[in-house]
């Protein structure tokens, strides 16, 4: 079998390169309790599109640093009591999609909710000023400002983990029958919701992105998502000065370094031809989780859909 990263036997046991901040969980313990401290409050607004079987409401939140955090919001109308809740996160740079999408789920009797990532093709605002750059990319976005607080992904993360915990307070709702999928970037935001909301029942994450940024580097794969690191090192640190103090401030927003919080099941799907989201960088996440998981090995693809998947996450959310 061709090989762009480690054999298979390695992946299984690879633990990652990016450094770990020493006060990581208290970085984040601070993060959820300002998140928390908004409450479950939002806004729900009967959406233009309708269909048979279910009703279709844009959400509206405030999110960390005062945004408005854009949601779609499908509700089925056939069922009665209490339903499970999927939450649904999209890719780098994208939104989350039409209505019509998020029927099969609905049809199944699951609430669905779809976050839209701040500050990017969807409804979101991004509001929090920086200081230094933000010049082509969202990885790097704080990155110059001494407060880690300022890092861009951990407003989204943060974003998931609300959007979880609102989703959770509907009346509607079994608190304890919701999970998280998406890939890509949605991959990364099942993994940190998952993380940072321990009651969250499942999480499906396929090639998640954002996951073990050093060994990114060292596999000279700063390109296409990640290219924004290299692009920082030539603007910013030209001769690598700075290197080891810039990779621990990313490890505040890497998955591996998240996993350990873990509590919901997990069902992941890997590409070992991925050169987008090596699979080495998705293992280094995926080997921290000590929560009940399993992996879908996909050999012969890259950084796609895989056959299959789709149904079976699904079935994963219907075995709540």
């Amino acid at each position: 079998m061709p090989l762009i990263d480690m054999p298979l036997a390695q992946l299984r046991t690879f633990q990652g390169l990016n450094p770990c901040p020493r006060d990581i969980d208290e970085y984040w313990d601070s993060a959820i309790a300002e998140m928390e401290a908004l409450g479950t409050d939002c806004e729900l607004v009967p959406a233009d599109f309708q269909a048979p079987g279910a009703k279709c409401y844009d959400l509206y939140f405030t999110g960390v640093g005062g945004a408005r955090v854009h949601a779609k919001l499908v509700k089925p109308t056939n069922y009665a009591g209490k339903r499970p809740a999927v939450l649904e996160f999209h890719g780098y740079s994208g939104n989350c999609g039409g209505f019509a999408g998020k029927l099969a789920y609905a049809c199944a009797g699951f609430v669905v909710a779809a976050l839209d990532a701040r500050g990017q093709g969807g409804a979101s605002e991004d509001p929090i000023p920086v200081k230094g750059t933000t010049q082509n990319g969202h990885i790097i976005r704080g990155l110059s400002d001494p407060d880690p607080k300022k890092l861009f992904f951990r407003s989204v993360f943060l974003d998931t983990a609300q959007l979880a915990r609102i989703v959770m307070a509907m009346d509607d709702v079994d608190e304890a029958r919701v999970g998280a999928r998406g890939g890509s970037q949605g991959g990364a935001l099942t993994l940190a919701c998952a993380a940072l909301t321990p009651t969250l029942n499942r999480a499906a994450p396929s090639c998640p992105f954002l996951c073990d940024y050093r060994r990114v580097w060292e596999m000279d794969l700063a390109a296409n998502a990640y290219t924004e690191l290299k692009t920082y090192f030539r603007y910013f640190d030209p001769r690598h000065e700075r290197e080891d103090e810039i990779f621990t401030k990313l490890g505040y927003i890497d998955n591996k370094n998240l996993a350990h919080r873990i509590r919901a099941r997990v069902l992941m799907f890997t590409g070992l031809m991925d050169n987008v989201c090596p699979p080495s960088t998705q293992f280094a996440a995926y080997n921290r989780i000590t929560a009940p998981k399993d992996v879908k090995i996909y050999p012969d693809f890259a950084h796609e859909g895989y056959p299959d998947s789709e149904e079976m996450v699904m079935q994963f959310m219907l075995e709540m």
